[in-house]
């Protein structure tokens, strides 16, 4: 059946969906069903389907959802049976509607066009790429007429003009076949009236990207309110207005317009914007609405007076660092999703994002080195961290992947001493979300001599009190740490950062499986009502903040999609796309073979040692299989995925080779044959940036390791005079009024297993009462409760240590 499948694939490898449309034809028919063709393959001796294998498919009827026939084809795929053998045995089955499962379409989309919205003057490009049994020839059309000059898989308009703006489809024919593809939107956003000098308006990897924003407006009644918002993106937004905070019926477009206005339409105005996997909010702005004979001459210079003056920063710099696969401590779930979540959000609000995950103690410093290189006068810096780390005197602490069991300040960060370097840089605002725990390392007697000056412009987010824990939700899948889960539903409100995190604080406040547990505490200094929202103006600095922007793309470039063309006639497309600044994602897809060719598969491998890629996790047929969870939904389909980690290690050009296997019709019983070509891709992403190398000297590393006595310390946060109270064995349970220590993950129904960051406690704590458990899994196995990493020590009396600095930043109330 030349319209088949690929007979020499294994069963166990069809697509979900083929294998799901199958079962369901075999468990609906009662003579041609999964029960004849267990007795057919039965009679095969090469699979042995035995009695007691149909009785186990047959008990699947009890499970929810169960399929009898889904059980044979798996025990079928894990005993050799091939998509031949399956068709043979249909065949003898004759049930045709089976068969047709597995007939391949005369014509196969592999890329869809995609709705799009982007900025007049830009680029347009919109894919459709179709598998056929001989050549594939396309036509683009814009509604029903061509597209001049558009006969081939990628349309480019360049540049975009407003008049290009409409709707587009794809016709592919391959022979007698012809297909159309799905209709793609294209939005043309006109920018140049509400542009923002300095500001980017290009997206990437297709988010979400705002480009106009609403304005505050002040009309008569009977006038015509008009307000307009717009981002780009792929696919195409969409938007919902909002007045007072509600919905308004209707108001689903980019532009609102509301003819004669009343009183009753003044209030504060702002449009949603979404798509499947993101949501960001434009500004909140006011309308005023006045009475024709009630305005007097000066109420217009009045209400633009009363407006608050506007805040800029010169560029807006996020490093995000999560570190969750810990060589001597217990490994965390939460801060990859949490830097992926902030990464986004950071981007739609223009910041330059730099996010790491996984970093030894040398590859944390260099990171941070490189953040400072892009900090200049009124940037504004942000910081996120999400791991292990301890407080001591009110210093805080992140422990790198590589920390020791037990750690010390020497083998870790300290935060006060970066931002004592980021004042150096004279930024506009300073900013620090640290997620991360903020217990008391009794290993750690040092305490950092950071004089830090006194600047209204720093704010501190912990996820968590003095001398307490901070959690993430417990959880199979993929899920929020606590801190994230309600920051990131507040990040993009346009209101000054520490109202921002004031309401994080109250929402978490309402959470009920962290009351009384974790409570986000803010430090600040902050006197002027600056925001993460405010608007880029370089001014004097436009050659330094462009000098930054390429040092910030050079670590984030992708290397460009290519086509490689085998002697044998294959054509084999290698694409390439970014999880973090450094996971790299690789992904293959064969666009051409021989007629004659039965079986074909690319494969990439042989990567550089560095990277300590696993075999078993490359060239796997979902993202979701080789590890790409988060970015699974904006790949591309029918493909191979091969995601490679840890980029920061990579010391050389990656170099691998792309492996294409192949078996033609009159060679079926042959091993397939191999043809190999190598491909350079130089250093992508942040390998580019050398965090593997020797510490520099003018690191963070300086100014963290000058031991001092606290009682003397002429500046730090407040910390406690802090009373040893070693716990072991049974004793542990009674510490800290029985609260479970560092890895305590927490679900909504109030089931726990641990808390992120800590010392590397290890210990046994049940609560009940409030369904908190201290008990943690590595490898598999529970911890022993007799075993500590670091033992916890409990303080009675805190009293403050007043120093210069301190006396500035001002612990908001909880």
């Amino acid at each position: 059946m030349s319209d088949s499948l690929e007979r020499s694939t294994k069963t166990n490898l069809l697509k979900e969906s083929v294998v799901k449309k199958l079962g369901e034809v075999l468990d609906k028919s009662a003579d041609k069903g999964w029960r004849k063709l267990g007795e057919i393959v039965g009679s095969d001796r090469r699979f042995k389907v035995s009695s007691d294998d149909m009785e186990m498919c047959s008990l699947k009827v009890l499970d929810k959802e169960g399929s009898p026939s889904l059980m044979l084809l798996r025990l079928m795929g894990e005993r050799g049976c091939t998509t031949g053998h399956l068709i043979d045995y249909l065949q003898t089955l004759g049930n045709l509607e089976a068969l047709q499962c597995l007939k391949t379409p005369p014509l196969q989309f592999v890329i869809q066009p995609q709705s799009v919205a982007v900025i007049c003057g830009h680029n347009l490009r919109l894919s459709c790429h179709a598998m056929g049994k001989s050549t594939v020839q396309y036509q683009w059309f814009k509604l029903r007429e061509e597209v001049p000059n558009s006969s081939s898989p990628e349309l480019l308009i360049s540049p975009v003009q407003l008049k290009d703006a409409g709707f587009y489809i794809c016709r592919v024919n391959s022979g007698d076949a012809c297909e159309f593809s799905q209709w793609a939107q294209v939005d043309v956003l006109n920018v140049t009236t509400s542009y923002v000098p300095g500001q980017s308006y290009q997206s990437i990897d297709g988010r979400l990207k705002l480009a106009i924003q609403p304005q505050s407006q002040r009309l008569h009644v009977g006038e015509t309110l008009q307000l307009e918002c717009g981002a780009v993106g792929r696919p195409i937004p969409r938007y919902q207005w909002h007045r007072n905070g509600v919905p308004i019926p209707n108001a689903t477009k980019r532009k609102l317009m509301i003819p004669q206005v009343m009183q009753d339409h003044h209030g504060r105005y702002r449009c949603e914007i979404s798509s499947s996997t993101e949501r960001m909010w434009s500004n909140e702005v006011d309308v005023v609405i006045d009475d024709i004979y009630a305005i007097g001459g000066g109420s217009c210079e009045l209400f633009l007076n009363s407006l608050p003056e506007q805040l800029y920063a010169t560029d807006k710099v996020a490093l995000l660092i999560g570190n969750l696969s810990y060589k001597n401590h217990p490994q965390l779930k939460a801060p990859m999703v949490d830097v992926y979540d902030l990464t986004n959000l950071l981007r739609q609000l223009n910041f330059k994002v730099v996010s790491l995950l996984d970093l030894t103690e040398s590859e944390m410093r260099n990171a941070v080195d490189e953040f400072l290189l892009l900090l200049h006068k009124g940037v504004y810096g942000l910081l996120y961290y999400a791991g292990h780390g301890y407080e001591n005197y009110g210093n805080s602490f992140m422990v790198p992947v590589d920390a020791p069991n037990p750690y010390h300040s020497a083998n870790c960060l300290c935060v006060q001493s970066i931002l004592k370097l980021m004042q150096e840089k004279e930024t506009g605002l300073n900013v620090f979300l640290l997620d991360m725990c903020r217990k008391r390392n009794i290993h750690d007697e040092s305490t950092p001599n950071i004089v830090l000056r006194v600047t209204a412009n720093i704010v501190f987010g912990y996820a968590t009190c003095q001398d307490a824990e901070a959690f993430e939700l417990s959880s199979t899948g993929l899920i929020n740490g606590v801190f994230v889960k309600f920051l990131k539903k507040r990040l993009l409100d346009d209101e000054k950062i520490t109202v921002v995190l004031d309401r994080v604080a109250e929402d978490m406040g309402q959470f009920d499986a962290t009351k009384g547990k974790q409570a986000l505490e803010i430090r600040s200094s902050l006197s002027e009502r600056r925001a993460l929202t405010d608007p880029i103006l370089p001014g004097d600095n436009a050659d330094l903040v462009h000098a930054h922007s390429r040092q910030w793309a050079k670590a984030h470039e992708l290397p460009e999609s290519m086509c490689l063309d085998f002697d044998v006639g294959a054509q084999i497309k290698l694409g390439f796309a970014a999880e973090f600044s450094n996971v790299l994602v690789i992904y293959t897809h064969i666009m051409k073979k021989p007629e004659d060719m039965s079986f074909c598969q690319a494969h990439v491998t042989d990567f550089s040692l560095d990277l300590d890629v696993d075999p078993k996790e490359m060239n796997r047929e979902t993202p979701e299989e080789t590890g790409i969870y988060l970015l699974s939904s904006s790949l591309p389909q029918h493909c191979l995925y091969t995601r490679l980690s840890s980029l920061q290690k990579l010391r050389e050009d990656l170099v691998f080779t792309v492996r294409l296997q192949g078996t033609f019709a009159a060679m079926e019983d042959d091993p397939p044959i191999i043809w190999n070509k190598s491909v350079n891709i130089g250093k992508p992403l942040i390998a580019r940036l050398d965090l593997h190398r020797a510490v520099r000297r003018n690191s963070c590393l300086q100014t963290c390791m000058i031991p001092h006595s606290p009682s003397q310390s002429p500046c730090h946060s407040p910390g406690p005079e802090l009373h040893h109270h070693l716990h072991h064995g049974s004793h542990q349970a009674q510490d800290y009024n029985r609260l479970s220590l560092q890895h305590c993950y927490l679900d909504l129904s109030e089931h726990a297993q641990g808390a992120v960051g800590g010392c590397g406690i290890s210990c046994y704590d049940h609560l009940s009462q409030c369904g908190l458990e201290g008990t943690y899994e590595t490898d598999g196995h529970l911890s022993s409760p007799g075993k500590l990493s670091i033992p916890i020590e409990a303080t009675d009396d805190i009293n403050e240590l007043q120093t210069v600095f301190i006396n500035s930043l001002h612990l908001q109330p909880q």
